[in-house]
């Protein structure tokens, strides 16, 4: 396990590989934002919930402080290098995000890597996303099954893509990617 005090060059590269990647991934996954944003927007949480992906699967490879902030900031520049337009909020999402997925850590002293602490993360998440975000899409305004499908995806959309993080950091520990 890495050194918590350190941000090792090894730490930082794979926080750069998982960043790219999934920056990578986000930018070809910027159409689907703008499809349910302008067209499905009781929807948009599941295609937001994708954004915990970064620090998820950096912290659940790397279980070490300050990961997932880093592997988002990454993940955000090299999104917004392919989608310029997207720029404010792959920023916003990698605060957002990372910050959230960081602070939880904290409160756990960084000693709980249990798929709960993700869970738990990721719902709160999807609870900070979606109270700014009920506001800016109005949903008031949408019949209830709208505005029920609209809170609710945007708790099971990150507890979804946690659950692929999880898969995916899992994998990697299995292959290898911590030892050294």
């Amino acid at each position: 396990m890495p050194n918590n005090r350190v941000l090792s060059t090894r730490v930082l590269l794979i926080c750069a590989a998982v960043g790219v990647a999934t920056g990578l991934v986000s930018a070809g996954w910027a159409g689907l934002h703008l499809l349910a944003a302008t067209s499905a927007i009781p929807l948009y949480g599941l295609v937001l919930g994708f954004h915990v992906l970064p620090g998820v699967i950096a912290q659940q490879v790397l279980r070490a402080r300050w990961v997932a902030l880093i592997t988002h900031a990454i993940a955000a520049l090299i999104g917004l290098a392919f989608v310029p337009a997207m720029a404010g909020r792959y920023l916003l999402a990698a605060a957002v995000f990372g910050g959230v997925q960081e602070g939880v850590s904290a409160l756990t002293r960084y000693k709980h890597w249990e798929s709960w602490r993700f869970l738990l993360s990721s719902a709160v998440t999807g609870l900070v996303v979606a109270v700014p975000l009920w506001f800016a899409f109005d949903v008031s305004r949408f019949p209830l099954w709208g505005a029920i499908g609209f809170g609710v995806l945007f708790v099971v959309g990150p507890v979804a893509w946690t659950v692929v993080g999880l898969a995916i950091g899992s994998a990697l520990r299995r292959a290898g990617v911590i030892r050294g």
